[in-house]
């Protein structure tokens, strides 16, 4: 500015010198106080002091300074406020906190309790304000655009392109000028945003809207249409490397051909398209079936589609797997569980020639196996889970009921998704999401939650980084996203850049408005609409994004990659665009599109192991799946099914007969307060009436931690030692009419206070069609005093016992055999149980994110836990004496088993060899375990091969 003094521009200007005083000095400060904490290394006092107070006082200054700076330069904008508010207040919490300090140290004894507080809020006041001045100086996206996937470089071919197509013509079209207009505001985001922009406007100008661009900055108009010589911008465009008015004044200069576009478009009256200028690389959401190839020999059609790129890349087809691998593959694939070696032996012997899509045919028509596998997957990518953050105060519901039978009725996709945008009360967790406890930033409220959950696991787009500010790894912006979460929001949202409220509101709208129009007075009206809008064969996105998902799950990696970002260019787009119009046209069968991928060749070729991570992500060349490891979920369903149950329990049962049994126990207090039980006896009763009516059947089940002897009127039933084991006794020859009581006797071993439980149920049925059940529940009574001898008596008087406590089920889970129901046993599938240790171990994730992927990369935890983990050796150990008994020591058997179950084949007469010397003729539990933990962990049982 002319009129501004010199020496306040010069004083301003060294602001950017004294600001890193206070920074070290402070910052150091801290450090050095925390080192003191609990009175040690009190020889820092005196250092710390001093580096507090002239840190204190360097912070005036420098706030001093930068607001010389702002005023007497060309500096404005919200980013540009918001670097001054925290640096101002940085600096008087420094004078405060020095102030604290100085006071604190003249009192005995010296307290420095606040003193650190305010320490500790000055220096994140600080790294807030470093941090928005960094975006100042370097450009928001200064850390950021560094990492992988979001380096992102202009296309300076497009320009050339379209400055020869332009020159060739002397007058420009309407759809010309469009693409004009829409190649200069690229040109201005990439090279001009960083000084020019809502949050950054240096000499008043903004080059991201129209009526910035036109309004112009301090030194006048930056466009003069028609007149590109008295605009502004191309004046300084135009100028020399090194003059100190040349645009842009940091990174590089533009190009010739850059600098003509911009003038050809001010010179021919510089018209502004109403479309959104795209400035990274967004895929069509338009999907059209492509056209098959014509192939020799070839009659699958993502086969011959794979044919014509094998072409393209000088790829030759390679042998497709033998018998053995093809049926574990398509085993763990589409049910998680290991093949039976009859069934292996069935399927290598059977001639028929479409005995492999007759296998997947099999597979997919056993629901229950399929749900319960890819019920992992999905809840995986729908953020579902049974237990963490938010159930205990109820700020998060599951969708486990719902997800589980869309799995297993096969409902439609476009069904699915229409029912988690307008959900009932069993599908809304999904769009609800986590209720966080406390204060949260705008960027995690639900309603935004909802916006990012949507893009991310249902569109393959990042909405995250658009929920605080303009994307920088995407078109997507922050008007757009508020909009999109307004969709679920009560009421108007107000859009918050960084945390900080812009005094905007929001306006309704789909990401991707030329969809639909999602507004309605109400949120039942959006999200109808919504749900109408999302499945729409308009929105090839969505199918695209499920389809290039499944492929991935499949193949070990997708079309396109990473499966989020689906702007990102496919290895083969035909491929994806064929697939994925397929499955709409199969009225989006989920199953149909698994079949469709594991009857091709390509998926029945050898898999690949690509040498280093880059060859699978960025140089990617498809020759067929990727070696893949199987997931912890599967990892600990082959142990239930081959070497012993892992798991007593489920958090959901499929199977579960709703009975309203409570898991009780007497009532341990402690003065006022129920706390864990005490070791030792306690005894239990229930007294109930029978009408006179003959009794056909009566059953009682039961399960008690740890140790229980049951008895009905006096006479003992049965006991048991393992609560993982339900009790089931024929009680109908016990059971009279009248008064009836059931006495259990429970011991809770240990030597500390631990859980422990009391879980029963009757059921009896007449001869008439009726029936009475009796569950374990407040109505009982118990004590800790051991009675006398007759307790188990009917005419035993136990009025002075107490009303037992409910000790809820978080401790045991559902125990898949406590039902009166006839079902088919098995073990507890691990997608249906709880977060567990060892699975946490094995990547199973906690769901507080949507996870669209696992991390594949063995990890040091899963070393440690499958070398030393006490849960996994105790399996073993368990499973090894069964095993020992079941074969009757012989170590044969033995050998021969272990591998036929676990690996799909017999040993090798050198591993066999190997094997009996290790196991002896007379094999122990501990050898035993030891050959269990060798085949466990051996690169062919870890990997899908």
């Amino acid at each position: 500015m002319e009129t501004s003094n010199w020496i306040l521009q010069l004083l301003g200007r060294l602001h950017p010198l004294v600001v890193h005083f206070p920074i070290g000095l402070l910052v150091v400060s801290f450090v050095l106080e925390f080192l003191t904490i609990n009175k040690k290394r009190q020889g820092l006092r005196e250092g710390i002091k001093y580096m507090v107070y002239i840190g204190a006082a360097f912070a005036m200054l420098s706030a001093l300074l930068g607001w010389l700076l702002k005023t007497q330069e060309d500096y404005s904008g919200s980013l540009v406020d918001n670097h001054q508010y925290t640096g101002i207040a940085t600096a008087v919490f420094a004078v405060v906190t020095s102030l604290i300090l100085k006071n604190s140290l003249k009192k005995s004894p010296i307290k420095l309790t606040a003193y650190r507080v305010m320490l500790a809020t000055t220096v994140i006041l600080l790294s807030v304000a470093g941090h928005l001045g960094a975006n100042l100086t370097h450009g928001e996206d200064y850390l950021t655009s560094v990492l992988p996937g979001n380096q992102t470089i202009y296309d300076n071919e497009n320009t050339v392109a379209l400055l020869i197509d332009l020159k060739s013509t002397d007058s420009l079209s309407i759809l010309q000028k469009d693409k004009l207009n829409l190649e200069v505001r690229g040109i201005f985001a990439h090279k001009c945003y960083q000084c020019h922009s809502e949050n950054k406007q240096k000499g008043e100008l903004i080059l991201e809207n129209k009526a910035g661009v036109f309004k112009g900055g301090e030194t006048g108009l930056a466009v003069v249409p028609g007149n590109a010589k008295e605009s502004e911008i191309y004046k300084r465009i135009i100028l020399p490397a090194g003059h100190k008015d040349v645009m842009p004044t940091k990174g590089k200069l533009l190009t010739s051909e850059e600098i003509e576009l911009i003038r050809l478009w001010i010179d021919d009256g510089a018209h502004w398209s109403d479309q959104e200028v795209k400035i990274f690389p967004e895929a069509e959401l338009a999907l059209i079936k492509p056209d098959l190839p014509t192939a020799t020999n070839i009659n699958h059609p993502v086969d011959k589609l794979v044919d014509s790129y094998f072409t393209k890349e000088n790829i030759d087809w390679s042998t497709s797997v033998n018998d053995p691998i093809f049926i574990k593959r398509a085993y763990l694939d589409i049910i998680g569980l290991l093949p039976e070696p009859a069934a292996i032996n069935s399927f290598i012997e059977d001639t028929d020639p479409k005995k492999r899509e007759l296998l997947i045919d099999e597979l997919l028509s056993d629901s229950d196996n399929y749900t319960q596998h890819w019920l992992s997957f999905w809840n995986d990518l729908l953020r579902n889970d049974y237990s963490g953050t938010g159930f205990i105060t109820r700020g998060r519901s599951q969708i486990t009921g719902w997800l589980y039978d869309a799995l297993q009725k096969n409902k439609s996709y476009d069904v699915m998704v229409s029912e988690l945008m307008n959900p009932n009360k069993d599908s809304e967790g999904f769009i609800k999401g986590i209720e966080w406890r406390g204060l949260v930033n705008a960027s995690q409220t639900t309603e935004m939650q909802a916006a990012q959950n949507i893009g991310q696991s249902l569109l393959g787009t990042n909405v995250k980084c658009a929920s605080c500010h303009n994307s920088f790894v995407s078109n997507l912006t922050l008007d757009q996203v508020y909009g999109f979460a307004s969709i679920f929001a009560k009421e108007p949202l107000e859009l918050n850049r960084c945390d900080i409220p812009i005094g905007k509101i929001a306006k309704v709208n789909f990401l991707y408005p030329e969809l639909g129009n999602v507004d309605g007075e109400t949120i039942d009206d959006r999200l109808l609409k919504l749900s109408e809008v999302m499945i729409s064969r308009d929105n090839g996105r969505l199918y695209r994004t499920i389809t290039n998902r499944i492929w991935d799950r499949l193949m070990g990696r997708g079309i396109i990659e990473p499966v989020d970002e689906m702007d990102n260019a496919p290895w083969d787009g035909e491929l994806l665009d064929w697939l994925s119009a397929d499955f709409i046209d199969s009225g989006a069968d989920l199953k149909h599109l698994i079949k469709q991928i594991m009857t091709s060749k390509a998926y029945q070729l050898p898999t690949v192991n690509y040498i280093s991570a880059a060859s699978v992500k960025n140089e990617y060349v498809f020759k067929g799946p990727v070696l893949r490891r199987i997931s912890a979920e599967q990892f600990s369903d082959a142990i239930s099914q081959v070497v012993t149950p892992l798991y007593a329990a489920v958090e959901f049962n499929p199977n579960e007969e709703k009975m309203p049994a409570l898991r009780v126990w007497h009532h341990e207090k402690d003065l006022t307060n129920t706390v864990l039980p005490l070791p030792g006896a306690r005894y239990f009763r229930k007294n109930f009436k029978l009408d006179r009516k003959q009794i056909t059947n009566a059953s009682a089940l039961i399960s008690v931690d740890d140790v229980y002897e049951l008895f009905i009127n006096g006479k003992k039933i049965g006991h048991g030692s393992e609560w993982t084991e339900v009790g089931n006794f024929d009680i109908t020859a016990h059971l009279k009419a009248g008064k009836n009581t059931i006495a259990i006797k429970g011991i809770n071993e240990g030597k500390i206070d631990n859980p422990a439980s009391l879980l029963f149920a009757i059921k009896v049925d007449f001869k008439d069609g009726t029936l009475l059940k009796l569950f374990s529940d407040k109505t009982w009574v118990s004590t800790n005093i051991e009675p006398s001898t007759n307790w188990t008596s009917v005419d035993f008087n136990d009025s002075k016992w107490l009303e037992v406590h409910n000790y809820g089920t978080d401790n045991w889970g559902k125990l898949m055999d406590f039902t009166f129901n006839d079902y088919q046993k098995s073990f507890a599938r691990a997608s249906l149980v709880k977060q567990h240790p060892f699975m946490k171990a094995l990547g199973r994730p906690s769901r507080e994110i949507v996870i669209s992927k696992r991390e594949e990369q063995a990890t040091l935890l899963q070393a440690l836990e499958l070398t030393n983990g006490a849960f996994f050796n105790n399996k073993l150990e368990q499973g090894s004496k069964q095993w020992l008994k079941e074969y009757d020591n012989n170590s044969t058997l033995i050998v021969d088993n272990v591998y036929q179950k676990l690996l799909g084949r017999l040993p090798s007469s050198d591993e066999k060899n190997i094997l009996l010397n290790a196991l002896g003729s007379e094999p122990s539990t501990e050898n035993l375990q030891d050959i269990f933990w060798s085949v466990l962990t051996s690169p062919e049982f870890q990997f899908i091969n």
